[in-house]
């Protein structure tokens, strides 16, 4: 795959970690990047981003979420629409949420989807156009069904200076997540040639709940513990965002990805993904100050 040219359409949080360690790789970006030769400005709500028909890759990695406000999903079929020439294989980034709440119950790639929220069905839709479009071009699709993804800047602190309250450890469900490098190196792993094409559940294979991951947060950035309430307290009081993920509850399996796509994690344990991004945001905020 070295000499292979991989196009990164959305060079954001975890695009721009992806196009970090693929030498081959060109980005799509929405806006310019100063200092970076190997992306290009497109903007896929642009009805007219013809650019993309001069930057094509021997495979792609899409991870552009569909637009709020839209029933389908525009900008991957101005994407499509766009390509010259049909890649080897398209790795597309999604959602676990796919699957909607199954109570705390382990799901697979098996298991139906069930979206039930908004965000969820959009997701649902691009997954069944992208796999539409490859089978009528001789594409190779490789799903990957993403928990939540965490790491340098994406830990909670700010909502933890805040005050942020969470669900009482005793009645909160499983978590499913995932560092940023980690799932770089999923993407990776599924752009091999040797990686059987269709879907795959992603994530690090540690459920511990979102409350335990939050207070770890705190404990090791030397924060406030959040405050924990009930479940019956958080439907009172959580925006309408926190209480469509409250209820929803399931254990994401990642069998297959580990027997198959087989990527070399950095961060299996949490804590030590939380670790590496805090001393990274450390690190970070220390140049910006010199």
């Amino acid at each position: 795959m070295s000499c292979e040219r991989v196009l990164i359409v959305g060079v954001g949080y975890t695009g721009s970690r992806l196009l970090g360690r693929l030498d081959t790789a060109v980005g799509l970006s929405r806006s310019a990047v100063p200092g970076t030769g190997n992306r290009f400005v497109v903007d896929l709500d642009d009805a007219d981003a013809t650019a993309i028909e001069s930057q094509p890759g021997d495979k792609v990695v899409y991870t552009v979420p569909p637009a709020r406000d839209a029933d389908n999903d525009l900008r991957l079929e101005r994407f499509l629409d766009r390509l010259s020439n049909a890649p080897a294989r398209i790795v597309y980034l999604g959602t676990s949420g796919v699957y909607g709440n199954h109570d705390g119950a382990t799901v697979t790639e098996d298991t139906p989807v069930n979206p039930s929220t908004d965000r969820a069905r959009r997701r649902v839709a691009a997954e069944q156009t992208l796999a539409r479009w490859c089978a009528g071009s001789g594409a190779e699709f490789v799903g990957l069904r993403v928990p939540g993804i965490y790491g340098p800047g994406r830990l909670g602190t700010d909502r933890l200076g805040a005050g942020t309250t969470v669900i009482r450890e005793s009645e909160a469900g499983p978590g499913n997540r995932i560092h940023v490098d980690d799932l770089a190196s999923a993407a990776i792993a599924a752009l091999s040639d040797a990686a059987p094409a269709g879907i795959y559940n992603v994530g690090d294979g540690d459920y511990r709940s979102s409350t335990w991951f939050l207070n770890e947060v705190a404990r090791q950035a030397g924060l406030p513990a959040p405050h924990e309430i009930s479940r019956d307290e958080a439907f009172e009081t959580f925006s309408p965002m926190r209480l469509s993920f409250l209820r929803e509850s399931r254990r994401v399996d990642v069998g297959r990805m580990r027997d198959i796509l087989r990527p070399e994690f950095a961060y299996a344990d949490p804590a030590a993904g939380i670790a590496a991004s805090l001393a990274e945001e450390k690190s970070v905020a220390g140049k910006l100050s010199e």
